[in-house]
């Protein structure tokens, strides 16, 4: 089964002509699994030369993309609740390899990652599933879902049968399919439709790459409809020769830092939907709701030029990052369904940052320092039970005798905040004629498409030269991030903030909830580039270069009374945090 992606839904014209290309499928609407009249689970999806059925009856898929790891557990019914009321009957959802297995040997299925629950709620709420198990699955995460710890391999290569990437798929999948086994159709669950990879025909680097995640999935007991999705010019090398449908309608697109909030007008995004729907065919809006890719979730783009994307997923989607209907919900309940009322956010009092922490006062709560004589990237630092550094910012310290000219060439992977600590309070003595250099080194997010995948490896990953001479013998940090980290920065000795603040460094203050804590966005005018938690949790980066001007605060990620934020900020910040009841994505355009 082949489906066809239309990334720029607004070109009607030639979203169709592509869709002419692959022929048009036919459907008459069958409802929801809840409700109706009971279905047998003998037969499931199943897809003729013009039309899919389910349990024997025809079937149209009104399918929304929802990412469970995108959105808090506790409004996971809420966002599944509107899409039903908007009309979907069937949500799809992405798998992300590398926030389930973000260590060789850890994996996280918990909370926010739970998803045999979260499929369970679909199915009690009366929803199908097509699930996206990748291994590799885009979505605009860092490095496209795949985790960092496989570029240790020094001769990795992504996406192919090469065996070292081979192997870590089978350790994942023999931990993630036994969970969704018994949740398929067949067995009385709720996923339909299993994608293999993502867009693979557009990447095709091996061409026994798709039939091996095909048995790496039929092996464990997949035995529900396959599904490829790619470009129209992908589909060849992407799949077989099947009936095409409609599966990525995009909502709108992600943001990067330096450009526009970019929006799609719902009346183009409707009106191609509209025609499609009238032309008999099924589709999946993507997203339906987009949510927040929290924490350093982010990727980056590498086409046509380097660019790393905003926390915010909103992505001009029906439902906005907070779960707010929008026009296109409105326009779309039209076409669908009926959708339900609005409910209201409480306004918060701005949040006052009191104390200081610098980062070198900072560095004694970091894993054990690692000493080497030349630079080592993010991924191959012995860390995290040697697993190497995924996410956030790595210091590289280096003593130096005089000044002059840094050359870095492309080895600084991707931003490098350069202090010279002479002048700076530092914990370590300056000797006479020596001071320390160093280098905070940010990953900014790793590309998540393209044939450079493998090139992907951050902080310093070649030498840096003074003066024409390599820089040597390096004292390294890893500054991940992870809340274990944040919440022992609460025993440090935070001091209050002085008159003018040496940066970077950290900033505490407190956010006051009364009651049940409704949702709030984070906005930080006057500040320059960071990080921020709230009782730590990581809600992304912020950057004044814009778009996103405000980082999304769901409301259960709050305590009813006192919660502490603390920023992490590169440059500059005001004395105050404010916490607003509307979003502020910036700037917009129209998507061309």
């Amino acid at each position: 089964m082949v489906v066809l992606r239309i990334r720029n839904s607004h070109k009607r014209k030639y979203a169709f002509i592509c869709l002419s290309i692959f022929g048009f499928i036919m459907y008459r609407y069958l409802g929801t699994p809840v409700g109706g009249r009971r279905l047998s689970r003998k037969l499931g999806l199943h897809a003729n030369n013009s039309q899919f059925t389910l349990a024997g009856e025809p079937f149209r898929i009104l399918g929304g993309s929802v990412h469970y790891f995108r959105v808090p557990s506790a409004y996971w019914r809420d966002r599944l609740m509107k899409a039903k009321a908007c009309g979907i009957n069937t949500i799809t959802t992405y798998v992300p390899w590398s926030l389930h297995q973000p260590e060789r040997d850890v994996f996280n299925f918990q909370t926010q990652l739970d998803l045999e629950s979260y499929i369970s709620l679909v199915a009690e709420l009366g929803l199908w599933v097509i699930l996206r198990p990748g291994p590799y699955i885009s979505a605009e995460l860092d490095l496209g879902g795949l985790p960092s710890w496989l570029l240790q391999d020094e001769n990795m290569r992504l996406r192919t049968t090469y065996p070292g990437f081979t192997d870590a798929v089978n350790v994942f999948f023999d931990k993630l399919i036994p969970k969704i086994v018994p949740l398929q159709f067949k067995k009385g669950g709720p996923i339909i439709a299993i994608q293999l990879d993502d867009s693979y025909g557009s990447y095709a680097k091996d061409n026994r790459y798709m039939a091996f995640i095909k048995e790496a999935l039929t092996s464990r007991g997949v035995s529900e409809m396959l599904l490829t999705s790619d470009l129209s010019n992908g589909l060849k090398a992407g799949g077989p020769n099947s009936p095409a449908m409609v599966t990525d309608i995009w909502s709108g697109m992600a943001d990067a830092w330096g450009d526009l909030h970019h929006v799609l007008a719902p009346e183009d995004m409707v009106s191609t939907v509209r025609e499609i729907l009238r032309r008999g065919m099924s589709i999946n809006l993507y997203m339906f709701h987009g949510g927040t890719s929290f924490g350093f979730m982010s990727g980056a783009l590498g086409i046509p030029s380097y660019k790393a994307i905003v926390p915010s997923y909103d992505y001009d989607a029906p439902l906005s990052e907070a779960g707010e209907y929008t026009p296109k919900y409105h326009l779309l309940r039209d076409l669908f369904s009926r959708y339900n009322s609005e409910s209201e956010q409480k306004p918060y009092e701005p949040a006052i940052m009191y104390n200081h922490l610098s980062l070198w006062d900072a560095l004694s709560f970091t894993e054990e320092p690692f000493k080497s004589a030349t630079p080592v990237n993010m991924e191959n630092l012995p860390v995290n039970n040697k697993n190497g550094q995924s996410q956030g910012y790595t210091l590289y310290e280096t003593t130096i005798t005089s000044g002059g000219l840094l050359k870095s060439g492309d080895n600084v992977r991707d931003r490098a905040l350069v202090s010279d600590l002479s002048t700076a309070t530092h914990s370590q003595k300056q000797k006479l004629g020596k001071r320390t250099l160093s280098l905070l080194v940010e990953n900014c997010g790793r590309v998540h498409r393209g044939k450079d995948l493998d090139k992907q490896r951050k902080g310093l990953v070649g030498d840096v030269l003074l003066n024409g001479t390599p820089l040597r013998d390096f004292t390294i940090y890893s500054l991940d991030m992870k809340p274990s980290f944040i919440d022992s920065l609460y025993r440090a000795q935070w001091k209050a903030r002085p008159e003018v603040p040496l940066y970077p460094a950290f900033l505490m203050g407190a956010l006051f909830a009364y009651g049940y804590p409704s949702d709030t966005f984070v906005k930080l005018p006057g500040w320059g580039r960071g990080v921020v938690f709230i009782n730590g949790l990581n809600l992304g980066r912020y950057w004044s270069s814009g778009p996103q001007q405000a980082l999304y605060l769901p409301g259960p990620f709050l305590n009813s009374g006192m919660n502490q934020i603390i920023a992490f900020e590169e440059q500059e910040a005001d004395y105050k945090i404010q916490l607003e009841d509307t979003h502020d994505l910036g700037m917009t355009a129209d998507i061309k």
